[in-house]
C-alpha cells in the first residue's frame, strides 16, 4: 500500500516525464522546421510537412506553436544560438584599419560560407513573410554595430562613404554575389579593405585642399 509520501513521488516522477516528453517533442519540431527552412525555405515549408518530420501530428504542432509568430521566434532563437556571429573581439583591440576589417571580413564571410544555405532561403523568402521580418531584424542590428565599429577605426563614422561600404561588404547578399563570380574569401576582404583605403586617401586628400 503506498504511502502519502510515495504518492506524491510518483506524481512528481509522472509530471517531470511528462515535461520531459513535451520539452523533446517541441525540440524535435524545432529541429524539423530549421531542416526544412534550410533545405526548402520558410515560404515553402507548411505544417504537414514539419509534422512529417518530426513524427508527430498536426495538432502536435499548433499546440507547441499556435501561429507562424511564434514558430519564427523559437526557430530564429534556436538557430541564432546555434549559429552566432564572430565575435567583434577578435578584430576590435587591432588599431590598423586596414588589419582590423581584414579580419572581421574574414570572419564574416567565413560565417557567411558555412550559414549559405540557410541565409540564401531566407533571403529568398523573407520579403513575402512578414512575421519573419522582424526576427531577422536582430542580425541586422548586430551587423549595424559592426559596421559602426569598423566606421570608426577608419576614422569615418559620420563618413556616409565609409559606413556604406563597410556595411555593403558585409551582407551575406554582397558576399554570395562576389562568390558567384568565383572570388574565394582572401580576395573578397583585400577588394574592400582597398577600397576602403582609397576613399580614406581621398577624404584626408580633400581636408588638406589638395583635391
Amino acid at each position: 500500500m503506498f504511502t502519502t509520501m510515495d504518492a506524491r513521488s510518483r506524481r512528481r516522477y509522472v509530471q517531470r516525464r511528462r515535461a520531459e516528453r513535451t520539452d523533446e517533442t517541441r525540440a524535435r519540431i524545432l529541429e524539423a522546421v530549421i531542416t526544412l527552412h534550410e533545405e526548402l525555405g520558410p515560404g515553402r515549408t507548411t505544417i504537414t510537412a514539419i509534422a512529417e518530420r518530426a513524427g508527430v501530428q498536426r495538432l502536435t504542432v499548433y499546440r507547441h506553436f499556435p501561429d507562424e509568430e511564434r514558430l519564427y521566434l523559437a526557430c530564429t532563437s534556436r538557430w541564432f544560438a546555434d549559429h552566432p556571429l564572430p565575435d567583434p573581439a577578435l578584430w576590435t583591440p587591432v588599431a590598423d584599419p586596414a588589419a582590423a576589417t581584414r579580419i572581421a571580413l574574414r570572419h564574416l564571410f567565413a560565417y557567411h560560407r558555412a550559414t549559405s544555405r540557410m541565409w540564401s532561403a531566407y533571403c529568398r523568402d523573407v520579403e513575402q513573410l512578414p512575421a519573419l521580418q522582424p526576427h531577422l531584424s536582430r542580425h541586422e542590428k548586430a551587423l549595424d554595430s559592426v559596421t559602426q565599429g569598423l566606421a570608426r577605426v577608419w576614422g569615418g563614422s559620420d563618413a556616409l562613404e565609409v559606413r556604406a561600404l563597410i556595411r555593403h561588404a558585409l551582407r551575406f547578399t554582397t558576399w554570395r554575389s562576389l562568390a558567384d563570380e568565383g572570388l574565394d574569401d582572401e580576395q573578397m576582404a583585400a577588394l574592400f579593405v582597398d577600397w576602403l583605403t582609397a576613399e580614406a586617401e581621398a577624404r584626408a586628400a580633400r581636408r588638406s585642399g589638395a583635391v
